[in-house]
């Protein structure tokens, strides 16, 4: 009631002086709107409170556990991000994709090493064993297999899901959004691998995130099982605690390959002497190279043979200094059989400690992906060479959000609110309404106005407080074919430019343009295309 009370402070100084408005009828509307009950607006018929105690004895109403709900600000910044990397997506000619959200077992089954076990596995409903997607990679290898498609560039966001411990406040969910690009079809060495690097720098500049891109390559990797001397039928187990090395201690992993995988503890530590280092691209391939060992198995020559293709190809594409070449990095899916990459924020210096920023700090790698050439041939009969990045919504709208402090965010995008006033005569005005708000609507101009017949003043003044903009009617000036148009600030309650400010009467055919005008000067908003 307060921030209503506060609009009118706002807007009545401005406008209400005006000879066309009748003083006597905004002193008493005033009077009205001050001596009304604080809970006129907010509180519920006395009935309907026991209707919902009764009905909450009943039922526990929660969202399931590693799952949430989305609305207001959350959902504007989170379709923020949708829109942001989708465009980047366009820009470099990708084409939409959407699949099922459930796929048959076995089209599943063997794609996910360790991570097999977070599968939901659905009931038999109708003949056929299905499980919610893990991820979009698969269900896409599955379509190009399907339809026999050669090459395409497409991207696709829709909701995964994973049986795994949620952490919700670090964006780590059970149901999640994943946002894909890949690029498939058979083209040059790492021509398109060094695109989608291009594609994550461009998507997190236009997000105003700075981020790292550690890499590695998946026959490097091998290469260094085999010469530490791992067994071939422990490389993907090995691979898989490796992958573990940004989340646990070195200790900790050695721990895992002597005693869970069986590795001896010399090989263990062979390993470990080489994985542990990292660096920038030119300095890591000269690290590998200045091993004899490294340098003479054949894995590891036709990894760096990529690698330095991209190295060439990077700094031409200006993404090279946001890469660091990190040789423990292994990536835990099966089907990667080139370079494999994860995206993690890069350190920054905090000013305020929060707990916000304590979650935002732990989400850890916020996109990744790599080159899959033999995924597709699983599922048909020719080879389709591949390679993609996924996006992780949910943790990227836990940083940004964390960013964003305390500020409070507009619980929605409203370009212009429409108002009326009058006299004893008034009779709400609402066909006029209805009218500027269409003429609006069809400028691809977002507005509201009231939905009621006769709406009272603190309705409106209460409706108006998140809106840059007001359009105001009167009997006299629509008698001249003519409204005015006012800023009303910060978008704010309690912040106007100008108390004084009756703002700018001008003729009903000049209001689109005059508003697109000020929402340009302003900086709030851009007109939707839709005309």
């Amino acid at each position: 009631m307060l921030r209503a009370f506060n609009g009118c402070k706002r807007l009545l100084p401005s406008i209400l002086l005006r000879p066309s408005f009748s003083e006597a009828f905004f002193t008493s509307s005033y009077r009205s709107f001050q001596s009304f009950p604080h809970d006129t607006f907010d509180t519920p018929p006395s009935g309907a409170n026991h209707d919902m105690a009764s009905k909450e004895a009943k039922i526990s109403l929660k969202a399931v556990k590693g799952t949430r709900d989305w609305a207001g600000p959350d959902l504007l910044l989170r379709d923020h991000v949708f829109e942001t990397i989708t465009n980047v997506f366009k820009l470099h000619g990708g084409t939409p994709l959407d699949t099922p959200v459930f796929e048959l077992r076995e089209i599943l089954a063997g794609k996910y090493g360790e991570d097999s076990r977070l599968i939901y596995n659905l009931e038999d409903q109708g003949g056929e064993l299905c499980a919610l997607r893990y991820d979009l990679t698969v269900p896409f290898a599955r379509w190009l297999a399907m339809n026999n498609v050669q090459q395409i560039k497409r991207y696709q966001i829709a909701k995964v899901y994973r049986r795994d411990q949620p952490a919700i406040a670090r964006g780590r969910m059970r149901e999640f959004y994943q946002c894909d690009l890949d690029i498939a079809g058979v083209y040059d060495p790492m021509i398109p691998d060094a695109e989608i690097l291009r594609i994550i720098v461009e998507s997190f500049e236009a997000l105003d995130q700075p981020i790292i891109i550690k890499l590695n390559h998946r026959k490097i990797l091998d290469g260094i099982f085999a010469v530490a001397g791992v067994p071939a039928e422990k490389t993907r187990p090995i691979s898989s605690a490796v992958d573990k090395l940004d989340k646990e201690p070195w200790e900790a992993v050695k721990k895992e390959m002597v005693e869970q995988k069986g590795l001896s503890e010399e090989v263990a530590d062979k390993i470990g002497h080489i994985v542990l280092n990292r660096g920038t691209l030119d300095e890591m391939i000269q690290f590998i190279k200045s091993d004899p060992n490294l340098s003479a198995n054949e894995e590891i020559k036709a990894g760096l043979a990529d690698m330095e293709l991209l190295t060439t190809y990077s700094k031409e594409l200006k993404t090279f200094d946001s890469i660091s070449f990190d040789l423990s990095l292994a990536r835990g899916l099966d089907y990667y059989t080139g370079l494999i990459f994860e995206v993690i924020q890069k350190p920054q210096e905090v000013k305020e400690k929060s707990s916000k920023n304590a979650d935002a700090s732990a989400v850890g790698s916020i996109a990744a992906g790599g080159r899959y050439d033999n995924l597709v041939g699983m599922y048909g009969k020719k080879q389709i060479p591949c390679v993609g990045i996924s996006f992780g919504v949910d943790r990227i709208f836990t940083i940004l959000k964390a960013r964003q402090g305390d500020k409070k965010p507009p619980s929605r995008q409203i370009d212009v609110y429409i108002m009326a006033f009058g006299g004893k005569e008034f009779d709400g005005l609402l066909l006029q309404r209805m009218s500027v708000a269409r003429q609006l609507w069809e400028a691809g101009i977002r507005a509201e106005f009231s939905a009621k017949v006769k709406p009272r003043l603190p309705q409106q003044f209460k409706a108006a407080e998140e809106v840059p903009l007001a359009v105001i009617l009167g009997q006299d000036e629509l008698a001249e074919g003519k409204v005015r148009l006012k800023v009303l600030g910060s978008g704010k309650p309690g912040e106007d430019k100008d108390e004084k400010d009756q703002g700018l009467l001008i003729k009903r055919e000049d209001l689109v343009e005059e508003v697109k005008k000020l929402l340009a000067a302003n900086g709030t908003t851009s007109v939707l295309p839709l005309r």
